[in-house]
């Protein structure tokens, strides 16, 4: 073997190398996180939303209060999810990066908000003003138990929205 058969076969080994190494890096899949805890919280202030417009209905005498409701839990949803794209982080030209998330088929939408998602449901009769004081009750006791769970902006986030679906629920529709 000469001398130039021998540079070749070395550097033909280290453009292998590399190219080997460079394959395996790209290969990598982006990491897979938990599911964001508000974005339970942002499905279930669009489903009072929504089921607060729909109740309209059923008790059209309580459309201020009912619309009042609907509005409200509609800027809670887009609160909780302004607050999950922070987290996530927003690139130089606007976009957010891909954000890969474990799915859970218990938390899959349903009702109003799978409607608004773009998932296929049978339509649901309105519900009355009790069912959505009942729902509200429940949206509340949830936020007050995740704001326990986190800390900062995000606490105070979910402790406001629990204090408003409590006058909602005591207030608005009693």
């Amino acid at each position: 073997m000469d001398r130039r058969s021998m540079l070749r076969l070395a550097g033909g080994g280290t453009i292998g190398v590399l190219a080997l190494g460079a394959t395996a890096g790209c290969g990598a899949d982006e990491p897979v996180h938990d599911p964001d805890p508000l974005a339970a919280q942002e499905v279930q202030a669009r489903t009072d939303a929504a089921a607060a417009t729909a109740a309209i209905a059923l008790a059209p005498q309580r459309h201020s209060a009912l619309t009042a409701i609907a509005t409200e839990r509609t800027a809670h949803a887009d609160a909780l999810r302004a607050e999950i794209d922070r987290v996530i982080g927003v690139y130089g030209d606007g976009t957010t990066p891909v954000h890969r998330t474990r799915t859970n088929a218990a938390a899959q939408p349903s009702g109003p908000a799978a409607v608004a998602s773009g998932t296929p449901v049978s339509p649901s009769p309105p519900p009355s003003v009790d069912a959505l004081r009942a729902q509200l009750t429940t949206s509340r006791q949830s936020a007050a138990d995740l704001a326990r769970t986190q800390s900062g902006y995000r606490a105070g986030l979910l402790a406001s929205i629990s204090a408003a679906c409590a006058v909602q629920a005591g207030v608005l529709l009693a």
